[in-house]
């Protein structure tokens, strides 16, 4: 993957930039605030990646105003920097919930202000009614807030209210070491500790030019398929409890289980916390390790096909779970959706692919995609994947190199940026690093793929009835915590 081009532009050319987004002509990645810039990064037609960097104090032209992908991120940006997006088409706060200590932390800090009731977007009709879910939930899950205006059973507007789980990660980055910041970044979302770890190690590597073993590359690729495998098991299993059938459920929790056990034994921690580092890896893999995971992968590929053969033949799912949440592959390319729910909605694109990093540029896969985009489109999604990812697992596997797990690090000798597409269960997971001469983090954004397919739950759920919510919603499977920051 070759270094994205980092570009300062001016306000027209910003505005240029934003106008190509409308058009298609290219993908919005993210969008940040930093100390006296807004930043956009981009990706074209060709996956080539840009970043731009439009200087400002105060405001700028907003992006959502020509691209609507970009609000939330506009949102969060005026909350953290006070940065103001001129003309945008949503000026409402976004993590602010009017309860932090003080306005605009990481910018010109200010007195908190009263804050009138968040205003939901209104609604008109005859025979309308609201039913309001959350913030707290019935199960133990993450805390979110879901607005539905519906007429009887029909859902004809949904809007979410997130933010519950702000942490301040953009504020605790801010002169980090980098140890520290990968610690930091492999607790964003917890059941991405792998990616986000991973992506972090590359953006460092990729500020620093600097080489990692070959044996910690693939170490890396262990970790990640593990972790994919785990998240679709449990979600495939899940979708399927949301429509009643729990019996996919208790199977696939065990097969999950399993693999969680596998990786704590490998690897000494079942999410393989803190195990990617700068560097390499901090935690080799020893013949033990390596023979639990051979048992998990025969295990799973023994039990896996009649799971699948069960949901395939099981009418009362397939009621629920055919042409229910569509999503048109239109908006789903609109928004950049990646992982399964674009792929389920026909967006071809997976950066271990694309954007190819090692090991997988050696590696044979295939990036399964369907073109129904309902539920059942992002449960097949799911199958395929977990089918690739024990193949990958046993390639990775069978010719794990020898040698050492860890580089040493040269000092950085003057400012440097990186920025870096790592593929996580969910989809591409974005980094951006800035760091000064002596290796501390002057910046550092973390973008999950959650940003763009949270307002696409919003699209899908309209029309459907309320009841098939839950089923929508577990399909995405949406990080709460990887978007509240």
């Amino acid at each position: 993957m070759g270094k994205a081009q980092i570009t300062t532009v001016t306000l027209a050319e910003w505005v240029v930039a934003a106008e190509a987004l409308a058009a298609g002509d290219a993908t919005l990645l993210s969008l940040w605030g930093a100390d006296g810039a807004v930043q956009m990064a981009l990706m074209d037609a060709g996956h080539g990646l840009r970043v731009l960097t439009l200087p400002t104090e105060t405001t700028f032209p907003s992006v959502a105003r020509h691209h609507a992908p970009a609000q939330r991120l506009e949102r969060t940006m005026t909350d953290l920097y006070g940065l103001t997006p001129a003309a945008t088409p949503d000026p409402r706060p976004w993590l602010d919930h009017g309860r932090w200590p003080m306005r605009h932390p990481l910018g010109a800090k200010g007195p908190v202000a009263p804050e009138p009731p968040y205003a939901f977007l209104p609604v008109e009709g005859e025979s309308l009614h609201q039913v309001a879910v959350g913030p707290v939930h019935a199960g133990i899950i993450e805390p979110g807030h879901f607005r539905f205006t519906a007429q009887g059973e029909t859902v004809v507007r949904l809007e979410q209210r997130l933010g519950y789980t702000h942490k301040g990660v953009d504020a605790l980055m801010l002169g980090a070491s980098l140890e520290r910041g990968a610690q930091i970044a492999g607790r964003v979302s917890g059941d991405s500790a792998v990616a986000y770890q991973w992506g972090f190690a590359r953006a460092v590597e990729t500020a620093l030019d600097a080489s990692v073993p070959p044996r910690a590359t693939a170490l890396r690729a262990v970790m990640a398929e593990l972790e994919r495998l785990a998240n679709h098991l449990g979600d495939i299993g899940a979708i399927c409890n949301d429509a009643a059938f729990a019996m996919m459920l208790a199977h696939c929790g065990a097969l999950r289980e399993h693999t969680l056990r596998a990786v704590g034994l490998a690897f000494g921690h079942r999410f393989c916390r803190d195990c990617i580092c700068p560097g390499g890896v901090a935690r080799d893999l020893t013949t033990e390790g390596a023979g639990a995971l051979r048992d998990l992968v025969a295990e799973v590929r023994a039990k896996f096909p009649a799971l699948v053969a069960l949901y395939d033949g099981t009418a009362s799912l397939q009621d629920r779970t055919v042409a229910t949440g569509t999503l048109s592959p239109a908006l789903a390319a609109r928004f950049g959706a990646g992982g399964y729910v674009g792929r389920a909605s026909g967006r071809d694109f997976d950066t271990r692919r694309d954007l190819p990093y090692a090991p997988y540029d050696r590696l044979s896969f295939t990036v399964p995609t369907r073109a129904e985009g309902d539920v059942n489109a992002r449960v097949w999604v799911r199958i395929h994947e977990v089918e690739q990812s024990l193949a990958l697992l046993s390639q990775l596997l069978d010719t794990l190199p020898e040698g050492p797990i860890h580089a040493a690090l040269r000092a950085p000798t003057e400012p440097s940026a990186a920025l870096t597409l790592t593929e996580g269960f969910r989809g591409d997971i974005l980094i951006w690093l800035a760091m000064d001469a002596s290796g501390t983090i002057t910046r550092c954004h973390l973008r999950d793929p959650s940003w763009f397919q949270w307002p696409l739950l919003e699209a899908v759920i309209d029309g459907n009835i309320i009841a098939d919510f839950p089923l929508c919603n577990k399909s995405f499977n949406c990080s709460y915590s990887g978007v509240d920051l």
